[in-house]
């Protein structure tokens, strides 16, 4: 799930390199000196969920809480997503359910686990299964998952029996009276939220910063991201999609202005191992149980919030380029792909992106 958005507007000559699990990206940040004397810049900074973040929004004068206590307050808001979503996390709410080998037996889970999987369950089947939060065995035994990384690919034998414990239809979410219940159908069941996490984190952060009636904020959190209102330039937040490359190297491919919208992107060209001449991607096909195999190298999805856009970048990406474009074309969703075309690349938008972008 990978990216690099470049992002223009706050400091001079800043570069900061993001390293997430699955989406590493590139802030790169360039500012004006034209912020209106009212207000001025605040940028936040830390490490969660294996990678980073950085935050930036616009203070109005006299504003009642101070750039410190908002920074506790994130770090805590960060702190109790991983302790509900993270599977590094042995005691974490996931970890708990996963450990639990109980079956058919609903399990009290908290409102924003909830939400989570809630939302999981809409993407699965709005992405025809591509996206699958059980898919956590098949990953792990690949090498991407909290398990060692491996050096060469599963045995049949392996895969088979990893691939009978994936599927969402074995998971089941209830409500009762306002409590939230998770039950599996069988015991080695193992929910793996990471495609999906980070999104609601920024969410979390971004909703926190609205709470405080605080209009003009960037949040970023390993790659993900959600922007309201305008940057110090009183423009919308410019995040530059970054070309693939296998070296390292960052250019930007397509910059675009973001403005109450949140953006994910998902690829496959940094999290890999190879084996006999050929790269195994740490993109799962739930179907397959197997590293994907397509000339897509990378999806940008833009949506109202970056949960959202977080799980359709993977799910969509899994799927490949023809099938992406034809359920964004059909569901109205922004997304920009960019394709591997013999030793070069080609570039496609959805309608939807297209619009976003004024063509």
């Amino acid at each position: 799930m990978q990216l690099t958005p470049i992002m223009y507007g706050l400091f001079a000559a800043m570069t900061i390199t993001l390293t997430a699990c699955d989406k590493p990206q590139t802030p790169v940040e360039n500012t004006s000196l034209s912020t209106p004397k009212a207000e001025q810049i605040v940028a936040l900074a830390g490490k969660t969920m294996g990678s980073t973040y950085h935050i930036k929004y616009l203070e109005k004068n006299n504003f009642p809480a101070s750039p410190k206590q908002i920074h506790e307050d994130i770090e805590k808001i960060l702190v109790d997503v991983n302790a509900k979503m993270s599977t590094y996390i042995k005691t974490s709410e996931i970890s708990q359910f996963n450990q639990n080998t109980q079956t058919q037996t609903p399990i009290e889970i908290s409102s924003d686990l909830a939400k989570v999987i809630k939302e999981a369950i809409r993407l699965n089947k709005l992405t025809q299964g591509a996206l699958d939060v059980t898919v956590g065995p098949v990953v792990n035994l690949w090498g991407f998952g909290p398990e060692k990384r491996i050096e060469k690919q599963p045995t049949e034998e392996q895969l088979a029996a990893r691939q009978a414990w994936v599927g969402i239809d074995k998971l089941t979410l209830t409500e009762k009276a306002g409590k939230f219940y998770l039950t599996k159908a069988i015991p080695e069941l193992y929910v793996d939220l990471s495609s999906i996490a980070k999104g609601f984190g920024v969410d979390q952060v971004a909703d926190y910063l609205e709470s405080l009636q605080i209009e003009n904020y960037m949040v970023e959190i390993g790659g993900e991201i959600r922007a309201k209102g305008h940057n110090s330039e009183g423009k919308p937040w410019q995040i530059a999609i970054e070309r693939p490359s296998f070296d390292g190297s960052q250019i930007a491919q397509q910059i675009i202005g973001i403005k109450d919208l949140a953006m994910a992107t998902s690829g496959n060209y940094r999290n890999y191992f190879e084996q006999d001449g050929i790269r195994f991607s740490h993109e799962i096909d739930p179907h397959t149980g197997r590293p994907i195999q397509h000339a897509l190298a990378s999806i940008t999805v833009l949506a109202p919030s970056s949960m959202t856009a977080d799980g359709l970048s993977t799910g969509l990406f899994v799927l490949g380029e023809k099938k992406a474009m034809e359920i964004a074309e059909q569901e109205n969703l922004a997304i920009f792909m960019i394709i591997k075309e013999g030793k070069g690349y080609r570039t496609e938008m959805s309608s939807a992106f297209k619009t976003l972008l004024g063509q």
